[in-house]
């Protein structure tokens, strides 16, 4: 563990018990546990914007850190004092959520395992097919639950944060025109993608065996009687094409007290003699040869007189395992004997099922029932009766297209907090309760503390809640001297945990005192709290502020940003702080190549930059380091697959796009933010506030040793 350098010391005098100083006001509830391994105190929040968070306070030894000689970075030493960020945070369904696996069947989301196979969707065109992936990460928390109910009678029970997929795009279940909760939200006009709820497997009662073993011998299976020496012989010769048949048919004929040989011989082979003949493949053949099992054998696969719900579904998997098709969303089921094509239509008409029969003129009689309703009433049908072979129940490659009722009939709030779970898979996404449902990206920027990459940032903060006096301390060292120091470059300070650890204003406090020089970079609007102090900071030392806006494009930033203030709220708290007379600039980045560096993209971002008043502006072009990288690649597939070469041979050298092309971005907005006066004295200009005879602030200049710095993103989403 690389928990080394943070270090739980004796609780700081003041709080409760004389503990940690109290986070709340009387009423709320706080869990502190003990992480000694890990020397943190683990805390949970019983509050909305809190819940299924966990917070690891540490006694850190340093919180000044010194950036590595080898980055591009145009300083020194950066503060920290959070690691993981809550820009992001989404969470799923309900633990009950039947999720689709890759066999075809379902399974609980709370039972899903990191590493399990599971069918998501990957976009081809203008489609999404199925396609097989892998779970990556698996975890839980305790939200405010909602019911979604669907047209067709489909229900989700998830939290208001999740995601879904409609026809226009991924919406949260809960959210708000305006204010902190806007984002795109369902409503009762929408309709989901998929095929609808899944049928309830069958149970596994004696009539399902024996329909099942109806259904495979009748299918596959041949009885005979012979003369022999002394007598009669019987025998019953059944070689199913798949071992997943053979195992259940064994294990069902074992169940009923019929004892069968299990053998294997060579296939026969179809080449004629004169032909050079390959070595013949082995099957697998059941035999049974005493007459009380063959006649026990023949009673068993008679003819019900009255078929009950549970040997249709029996006989229905047993027939489709012996003589069944499914694909690309169409199902069938061939048999030459009338009678068994009778039966199978019969079975299926009584199970809610349109069918067709297919007599296609072959001269051995061979038909086809063929399950009409797409893809919907295919898996409906392998839900209900439950074949044994995977194979025949595979979805990969097959269209997205349903004309299923997914129409949004209602949301309601269930009033209660309940346990949610979610997943993180490779293709972004899985099928939950027949719908397409987002998951949580992974990003791996807690590898550094050995947490979980996938589950991890998202969920759990480190805090170090003693940064204000370590800073205080570290300027106070004599061999300190007095460089600049950025915040902002690795998360984001004023994510929302600051509300409630206030680590910020005692930062800026011990800056102050030292008359120390500082910048500050944020996607939040938190930073408007602490103005005064930032104002008080600004009359004895160097003040640097930047809020980073890419892009206006409310599409993208709900797509790209949907944790982060809209663009707009954030340039709203760049006028505040110029307003106020300190200097505040905007790092336009991340410019995301293809999709906000069109010249009229960029025209109108800059001209929102101006009117905010903003005193520079600095683009920076998207770079894709590892984690990150992984990240956007799969959101570019499942939102923009047409990109996906064009950004291959963009970043085909590395985290950065070629310097030709950031040369040019950077020329397009120096241009523009002349153009519309960014920095220029006006109506809502900036009055810099510093002490007479004390020049301008300005940017850092590059450290003595480090390469000056071209444009770059400092913390990407």
């Amino acid at each position: 563990m690389r928990w080394d350098n943070l270090r739980l010391d004796d609780p700081p005098a003041g709080g409760e018990d004389g503990g940690a100083p109290a986070l709340f006001a009387a009423g709320r509830r706080d869990v502190a546990i003990p992480l000694i391994e890990r020397g943190a105190v683990s805390r949970t929040f019983d509050t909305p914007g809190f819940r299924g968070m966990t917070f690891y306070e540490v006694q850190a030894k340093s919180v000044v850190n010194r950036v590595p000689e080898s980055s591009r970075m145009p300083f020194r030493w950066t503060i920290n004092p959070y690691r993981g960020c809550q820009h992001a945070c989404r969470y799923c369904s309900s633990g009950d959520t039947p999720i689709l696996m890759a066999d075809g069947r379902a399974k609980p989301l709370a039972q899903v395992r990191a590493g399990d196979e599971i069918y998501g969707t990957v976009r081809e065109g203008c489609h999404r097919s199925y396609a097989v992936t892998t779970v990556l990460a698996h975890w839980s928390t305790v939200k405010a639950a909602y019911r979604v109910t669907l047209e067709d009678g489909t229900q989700l029970v998830c939290s208001g944060d999740h995601r879904l997929l409609t026809e226009r795009g991924w919406k949260h279940v809960t959210g708000a025109e305006s204010g902190p909760l806007r984002r795109p939200f369902l409503t009762v006009s929408n309709k989901l993608m998929g095929v609808g709820g899944f049928a309830e497997p069958p149970k596994d009662t004696v009539e399902y065996r024996r329909g099942y073993l109806c259904g495979m011998i009748r299918g596959d299976a041949t009885v005979a009687r012979y003369r022999r020496r002394g007598g009669r012989g019987h025998r019953l010769r059944l070689a199913p094409a798949d071992r997943e048949a053979l195992a259940r048919t064994c294990s069902y004929l074992a169940g009923l007290g019929i004892s069968c040989q299990r053998f294997s011989v060579a296939e026969d082979s179809p080449i004629s003699l004169a032909e050079q003949s390959p070595p013949r493949r082995r099957v697998t053949v059941i035999r049974a040869q005493s007459r009380d099992e063959v006649r026990a054998i023949e009673l068993l696969t008679g003819w019900p007189p009255i078929p009950t719900p549970d040997w249709r579904r029996g006989f229905l998997a047993g027939i489709f395992d012996t003589g069944g098709s499914f694909s690309r969303g169409v199902l069938r089921i061939s048999a030459v004997d009338p009678e068994i094509i009778s039966w199978v239509t019969l079975s299926l008409r009584l199970s809610g099922f349109d069918v067709a029969v297919e007599q296609p003129g072959r001269v051995d009689g061979l038909a086809c029932v063929r399950v009409r309703g797409g893809l919907r009433a295919a898996l409906r049908f392998l839900h209900t009766v439950d074949p044994a072979i995977a194979s025949k129940r595979a979805l990969e490659g097959v269209a997205l297209n349903s004309d299923a009722k997914l129409r949004v009939a209602a949301i309601e709030p269930l009033g209660l907090d309940l346990p949610m779970y979610d997943i993180t898979t490779g293709t972004g996404d899985f099928i939950a309760n027949g719908v397409v449902s987002h998951n949580c990206f992974a990003r791996s920027s807690h590898s550094y503390l050995d947490l979980d990459p996938g589950r991890d940032f998202d969920t759990k903060v480190v805090v170090k809640v003693n940064a204000p006096e370590l800073v205080r301390k570290k300027l106070a060292s004599p061999a300190w001297r007095g460089e600049h120091i950025a915040m902002g470059t690795n998360v984001d300070p004023y994510q929302r945990a600051e509300g409630r650890y206030r680590l910020m204003p005692g930062i800026i406090g011990a800056l102050t005192e030292a008359a120390n020089p500082f910048s500050i970079l944020t996607k939040g609007t938190l930073i408007l709290r602490d103005i005064d102090l930032l104002a008080a900071a600004a009359e004895v030392t160097d003040v640097g502020l930047n809020v980073s806006v890419g892009f206006i494009d409310n599409a993208l930033w709900r797509s790209v940003e949907p944790g982060t203030p809209a663009p707009g709220r954030r340039l709203e708290a760049c006028a505040a702080l110029n307003e106020r007379g300190l200097r505040c600039g905007v790092l336009m980045g991340p410019v995301i190549p293809f999709l906000s560096d069109s010249p009229a993209q960029l025209a109108a971002t800059v001209r929102m930059i101006a009117a905010a008043g903003a005193t520079h502006v600095t683009p920076i072009v998207l770079h894709l380091r590892p984690g990150a990288r992984e990240w956007f690649l799969r959101w570019l597939r499942e939102h923009h697959p047409g990109l996906v070469g064009r950004y291959l041979e963009l970043y085909g050298g590395g985290a950065y796009a070629p310097r030709d092309y950031q040369s040019r971005i950077a020329g397009q907005v120096r241009e523009l933010a002349d153009r519309h006066g960014v920095g220029r004295p006006g109506p809502r200009g900036a009055r810099e506030i510093r002490p007479p005879g004390r020049p301008a602030a300005s940017p850092p200049a590059a450290a003595p040793g480090h390469a000056p710095a071209r444009p770059e993103q400092l913390t990407l989403l």
